[in-house]
């Protein structure tokens, strides 16, 4: 092997996997592991994050470069043969709300996450033929600003009067592997894919120095967990809703989903009422639970056109509901006309401060012009993703805490009488912040 590859010729391969599932809808694909060879294992390891956190083995990127056509085609050789092993994943705990809820993260060794990175390369393939137009959540060419923009114009066109708001309880923990196993044999036939899979889905969990072995789930965190996600949520949520719900309701309705967050609109809300009911017998059959409290449902009624004018007639609606980091509710466009905006989500808003308050305090010793060129590059981040149309004054909140946060730390890291408010703006005039920016616009 010269050490070379053309992605090119990697992308026409995978163009022919695509093809083949197109042309073959209902089929059962039993010939794709050929595919893999030490080019496609070349292709994935460019494709696969170099700076993530190690696995339980430590090694690097660089480690595994060093030597990389040596241990791309030992990978192969053992991933074709049956004799690669799963090497357990290192759990960590990330926060997750305000409550000291945590998520579990699952950190699989670079090699593995290179081997689940080529897998995920064929079968990417397959089910983006299969997949429906309401799933956005890790595909390719998709992305959570699709999917906010699908729910506001979903609803707005519906005029919708009732929202579902779905939450799955500890959902990547909770994975039935003799149902994914089910859903997966579908599709893919491919003994050598189906046992790495396997493999994947039993490999152990190591957290501060214990080696568990959970009997469900699928850690959060590995290459392939997204993928098997949406393979699963497709089967048990998009074709139940699409197929047989949305059938034998008597209006119009929505589903947009976003790995496994979703939100349900229904212009009836008998037919939002009856969906709700079925939904927990539905995600039960495969072993899922719905957590009670946070799946409801919310009345969003579109106002009526002089609502809020001092008309008798009615008031605007002060319902809302959270998805993907943003509170949707009614407002007024700027002429006038009743629109949903999308606001940044007060749980979000207070996280991403406090993160910013605990690296002003780490950081409180640095330079100033080193401090100014983090919090820049931080704050651009954020406006980033919740730069949209409407959020303007949410950004502009951020923009004005972060001010504040920083002059607090740079106040408590010195003694003299000069470091106060009106010195912090004069420094603001020479390290300025940068101003609200919509990332992602649409007109109302």
């Amino acid at each position: 092997m010269t050490g070379t590859w053309s992605s090119g010729s990697i992308s026409t391969r995978r163009q022919k996997i695509a093809q083949l599932a197109r042309n073959k809808p209902t089929a059962v694909l039993t010939t794709l592991a050929h595919h893999i060879d030490v080019a496609w294992l070349g292709e994935a390891f460019r494709r696969t994050r170099k700076d993530g956190a190690v696995g339980v083995d430590r090694q690097t990127a660089e480690d595994y470069e060093a030597n990389l056509w040596f241990n791309l085609e030992s990978l192969l050789n053992r991933a074709k043969s049956g004799l690669y092993r799963a090497p357990p994943v290192r759990r960590v705990h990330i926060p997750k709300g305000s409550n000291g809820e945590t998520r579990p993260i699952g950190i699989p060794t670079f090699e593995d996450k290179v081997l689940q990175r080529a897998v995920v390369m064929v079968l990417e393939q397959v089910y983006e033929q299969d997949f429906l137009d309401c799933s956005y959540g890790f595909r390719p060419g998709r992305s959570q600003h699709q999917a906010l923009e699908a729910v506001r114009n979903q609803i707005m066109d519906l005029g919708c009067t009732v929202v579902i708001e779905l939450d799955i309880r500890k959902f990547f923990d909770s994975v039935d592997r003799r149902h994914m196993r089910e859903i997966l044999r579908k599709r893919v036939g491919d003994g050598v894919l189906l046992r790495l899979i396997g493999k994947w889905l039993h490999a152990g969990v190591q957290h501060e120095g214990t080696l568990s072995y959970p009997d469900a789930g699928t850690p959060q965190g590995g290459v392939i967990s997204p993928l098997l996600a949406n393979v699963f949520l497709h089967e048990v949520l998009d074709m139940w809703f699409v197929q047989m719900a949305q059938p034998v309701l008597k209006g119009r309705s929505f589903l947009v989903r976003f790995a496994d967050d979703a939100v349900l609109g229904f212009s009836n809300e008998e037919d939002a009422r009856r969906v709700l009911a079925t939904l927990p017998k539905r995600f039960g059959k495969y072993g899922l639970t719905l957590h009670p409290k946070k799946t409801r449902t919310i009345s969003f009624r579109r106002p009526r056109r002089d609502a809020g004018k001092g008309s008798s007639n009615g008031t605007p609606t002060k319902s809302s509901f959270d998805f993907l980091g943003f509170t949707h509710h009614w407002g007024r466009s700027r002429r006038g006309n009743w629109v949903v905006k999308q606001k940044t989500a007060k749980e979000r808003l207070r996280r991403a401060l406090q993160r910013v308050d605990a690296w002003c305090r780490q950081a409180r010793h640095w330079k100033i012009r080193e401090q100014h060129r983090a919090l820049h590059r931080k704050i651009a981040g954020h406006y980033e993703y919740y730069g949209i149309t409407g959020n303007w004054r949410a950004l502009s909140r951020f923009r004005e805490a972060v001010a504040k946060i920083w002059f607090k730390w740079l106040a408590r890291r010195s003694q003299k009488r000069h470091v106060n408010w009106a010195w912090f703006q004069r420094l603001q005039e020479r390290y300025r912040l940068p101003r609200p920016h919509m990332a992602h616009s649409y007109v109302s």
